[in-house]
C-alpha cells in the first residue's frame, strides 16, 4: 500500500456543485486528466476547462434518462484496480482501462427532494444508484485512490497535493474512505427511512437505520471520565437545542445539552400561551411559571425553588429582554435559552463571562411526532415522543365537587409541568406557578410529602405567610395507587386533583377526595418519564 499516489486522472459526478469549479480548475493547473458526466462536464467546460464526458471513456452513451452512465467495467475498473497485483495491472491492459486516482462524487438530493414535499415518481428518480457505486469502489481501494463526497473536503486534497508534490497521502485517504463509507450508508438510511416510514407508513420498520453526522465535541460527558460529542440528524430534523445559536459563553457541556433540552421542551409547552419561564436543575424542572410579562414569571419561577435554581438551566417562549436578564443575573445560572433577545438583556448577559446564551427562533413543536431513543444494554428501545395533550373537555369529574374555574386553570398548568418531571412526578401549582416539585422518587406519597416540603420551604425564604400548596391544585403524572399520596396532597393544602386514574382502588382515592371536599379530574392519559 503505497504512502504517496500521484493524481493524474480524477472523475468528476456531483450534484451539489459548490466549489466544483475551483477546484477543478486547481486540478487542471497541476496537469490532472479531468472526466465528468452531464451536467458536471457542462459546468467544468462552461467555465472554460478541458474535461472528457464518461462515454468517452467508457464507449458508451448515458441513457434511460441518465439512470445507466457509470455503470461500466472501465469506470470500476478504473476505481477498483489495485496496482499492486500484477493480474489486475494486466487486466486494464488488456481491456484498455485507464486508471483513476481521485473520484469527486456527491449524490442526488434524496433527502431535499423529500423535504420540498416532491411526489413519488420525482422522489424514486432521485434514489441515486452510480454514485454511492463509484463511492464505494474508489473507497475501497483507498490504498491506490482518493475519494472526495463534500465540498468541505476540497481544501484538504488541495493542501495534500501542495505538500506531497501533487501526490496524496495515506492518512488523507483512509481518511476520505471513512467518510465515504458513512456518506453512502447515511444516504441509504435516508432512503430506507422514507420507503418504511412516509412510503409504507411502518413506524417501526423490521430493519432500522438511524444516521447522524458529529456536529461538536464536548468537553466530557455527564462526569470527566467520560467522552462526549454532540450529533444531529444527516436529513431533516425539528429544530432544538441541538440547532440553537450560541451567542456568548464557555462550550456547552454534555449536562448542558441534556438539561437545556429538558428546559426547551418543557416551555414549548407553553409557546402559544402567555410569557412562561422555566427553570431545570438535572432534567428536572425545579419552577415554571407564567405571568402577563417574562420578568414577573421569571420572578415566580424563581420562588419555587431558589435554592435548587442556584446552577440552572433557564428557557423562555419569549425574545429576552433587559429587565429579565437583569433579574436572571441575580444568581448564577449555567444556560439561557430563548427564541431571541434584545440588545438590552445581551448588553446585561455580556458582562456574565461563562454564562451562556442559547437563541432557539422558533421553539419546537410540543404536537410533533418523531421517535425517542434509549440505549439499554444489548439494545435500543424505541418509543413514539409523548406529545399527548387533554383539553378541558376530555377530562373527566369524579369527585361531588367540580373544580373552580381558577383550580381547572391550575390543574391544567400543573398537568402540563407534570409531564416533564421524572416519574413518580408530583406537581403542585397556583395562579399559573408552580408551588412544589416532587421527582424521581420511588412512591408517589413520597413525591407529594417532598414536594409540599419544597413549597414550605420557598415560604420561609421569600417571608409568606403560608407556603403556595394553600389552595393549591396538584398534578400526579399516573395515578394514585393508594389514598396516602392524594391525603398527603390534601394535607398540604390543595382543593384540586388531576391525574390519569385507572387504579383498582380508584373508589377508594375518590372517597378520600370527597372527604377532604377536594375536587378531582381524570385525564385517562398517563405521563410516565423515566
Amino acid at each position: 500500500m503505497p504512502d504517496f499516489v500521484p493524481i493524474r486522472r480524477a472523475l468528476i459526478s456531483v450534484s451539489d456543485k459548490t466549489g466544483i469549479v475551483e477546484l477543478c480548475a486547481a486540478l487542471a493547473a497541476r496537469g490532472v486528466a479531468l472526466v465528468s458526466t452531464g451536467g458536471t462536464s457542462k459546468a467544468l467546460r462552461d467555465a472554460g476547462l478541458p474535461v472528457d464526458d464518461v462515454s468517452d471513456l467508457t464507449g458508451f452513451p448515458e441513457m434511460m434518462d441518465g439512470r445507466v452512465k457509470t455503470l461500466h467495467p472501465k469506470v470500476h475498473g478504473g476505481l477498483l484496480a489495485d496496482r499492486d497485483v500484477p493480474d489486475h495491472m494486466a487486466a486494464m491492459a488488456a481491456h484498455d482501462i485507464l486508471p483513476i486516482d481521485l473520484a469527486i462524487i456527491n449524490l442526488y438530493p434524496f433527502a431535499a427532494t423529500v423535504a420540498k414535499g416532491a411526489g413519488r415518481d420525482e422522489i424514486i428518480e432521485n434514489i441515486d444508484i452510480g454514485g454511492p457505486a463509484m463511492v464505494r469502489s474508489a473507497a475501497k481501494n483507498h490504498a491506490h485512490v482518493a475519494i472526495l463526497t463534500a465540498p468541505d473536503q476540497y481544501p484538504a486534497l488541495l493542501a495534500a497535493l501542495d505538500a506531497h508534490d501533487g501526490a496524496t497521502d495515506l492518512a488523507l485517504r483512509k481518511s476520505l474512505a471513512a467518510a465515504a463509507f458513512a456518506h453512502t450508508a447515511a444516504y441509504d438510511a435516508a432512503v430506507s427511512g422514507w420507503f418504511a416510514g412516509v412510503d409504507q407508513g411502518e413506524t417501526f420498520a423490521p430493519l432500522r437505520v438511524m444516521a447522524s453526522r458529529r456536529a461538536a465535541m464536548l468537553r466530557y460527558g455527564e462526569n470527566p471520565h467520560q467522552l462526549a460529542a454532540l450529533y444531529v440528524p444527516t436529513g431533516p430534523a425539528a429544530r432544538g437545542i441541538a440547532q440553537a445559536v450560541q451567542v456568548q459563553g464557555k462550550e456547552l457541556s454534555y449536562n448542558n445539552y441534556a438539561d437545556a433540552d429538558a428546559a426547551l421542551e418543557l416551555v414549548s409547552e407553553f409557546r402559544d400561551g402567555p410569557p412562561t419561564v422555566v427553570i431545570v436543575k438535572h432534567a428536572n424542572p425545579c419552577g415554571v411559571a407564567t405571568a402577563d410579562t417574562l420578568i414577573d414569571a421569571y420572578k415566580a419561577a424563581l420562588a419555587c425553588d431558589s435554592v435548587s435554581a442556584f446552577g440552572g438551566i433557564i428557557a423562555v417562549n419569549r425574545p429576552l429582554d433587559g429587565p429579565t436578564a437583569e433579574a436572571i443575573s441575580g444568581i448564577f445560572t449555567e444556560v439561557v435559552a430563548a427564541p431571541d433577545a434584545d440588545d438590552d438583556a445581551r448588553a446585561v448577559f455580556a458582562k456574565k463571562k461563562n454564562l451562556r446564551l442559547l437563541l432557539t427562533g422558533d421553539l419546537p413543536d410540543p404536537a410533533r411526532s418523531g421517535l425517542t431513543t434509549k440505549i439499554i444494554a444489548g439494545g435500543v428501545l424505541v418509543q413514539q415522543r409523548d406529545n399527548g395533550r387533554v383539553t378541558r373537555d376530555q377530562v373527566q369529574v369524579v369527585t361531588k365537587r367540580a373544580p373552580t374555574p381558577q383550580e381547572f386553570d391550575d390543574c391544567m398548568f400543573a398537568w402540563v409541568v407534570a409531564k416533564h418531571v421524572k416519574s413518580n412526578a408530583i406537581v403542585y401549582a397556583k395562579d399559573g406557578s408552580t408551588a412544589g416539585i416532587g421527582a424521581g422518587q420511588m412512591n408517589r406519597l413520597e413525591s407529594a410529602r417532598i414536594a409540599a416540603w419544597k413549597a414550605r420551604d420557598a415560604a420561609a425564604a421569600a417571608h409568606w405567610a403560608h407556603p403556595r400548596t394553600i389552595g393549591s391544585a396538584v398534578a400526579s403524572d399516573a395515578f394514585f395507587p393508594f389514598a396516602d399520596g392524594l391525603i398527603a396532597a390534601a394535607e398540604a393544602g390543595a382543593t384540586a386533583v388531576i391525574q390519569p386514574g385507572g387504579s383498582i382502588r380508584d373508589a377508594d382515592v375518590i372517597a378520600a377526595a370527597d372527604e377532604r371536599g377536594l375536587a378531582m379530574v381524570f385525564t385517562g392519559m398517563r405521563h410516565f418519564r423515566h
